[in-house]
């Protein structure tokens, strides 16, 4: 019995990964609101080695639709404005000498429409790796009866992996549901 434990804790440990793989994918996908997560993947050019703006300064929101950058080193002003430019995120970097400023532009219609469609796409790509969990699941099961596990234990074994399966399918679409709404809300 303690290798289909050990099924179905593999299972749920490797669909919780999916899950949080999913929430980060979708904290950089903009909402209309600024959030320091949208500069993630920028990387400036830090003494002749790129690494991203939150080692090189503070990255704060000032409210709703400003981001402010303040480098750690007064030096690094400009390639952090660089960065950001050649990033072509949509943003148009304010250096005042001190902290560069950054106002996030209001989402159009269209634009909203693409990151609902870039939101589910997510969405969808987290279910397969759930599935595909499953799969693997079902096969270690499978090996498990050709090896003398009992039939109805196998049986078992496989209604918990997909259980296990719809309720993370569940929470993804809850998930791409929220940031939708998020994405729609203007």
């Amino acid at each position: 019995m303690a290798d289909i434990t050990s099924v179905l804790n593999n299972a749920k440990v490797a669909m919780e990964k999916a899950i949080s793989h999913l929430e980060n994918e979708l904290q950089k996908v903009r909402a209309g609101k600024a959030s320091p997560v949208m500069l993630e993947s920028v990387m400036v050019d830090y003494y002749g080695s790129k690494v991203s703006i939150s080692n090189t300064a503070s990255v704060n929101t000032q409210d709703s639709r400003t981001i402010i950058i303040q480098p750690w080193e007064k030096s690094m002003l400009t390639p952090i404005e660089k960065a950001i430019q050649m990033a072509n995120l949509g943003f148009n970097p304010q250096n005042d000498g001190i902290i560069i400023r950054i106002v996030v532009p209001p989402l159009t219609e269209e634009r909203r429409k693409e990151l609902t469609k870039t939101a589910k796409s997510l969405g969808e790509d987290a279910k397969v790796g759930v599935r595909n969990v499953r799969k693997e699941a079902m096969e270690q099961i499978k090996k498990l009866q050709k090896e003398g596990l009992a039939e109805d234990m196998a049986k078992d074994g496989e209604a918990k992996i997909q259980t296990l399966t719809d309720s993370h399918v569940t929470k993804i679409d809850k998930h791409v549901e929220q940031k939708e709404k998020e994405i729609m809300t203007v």
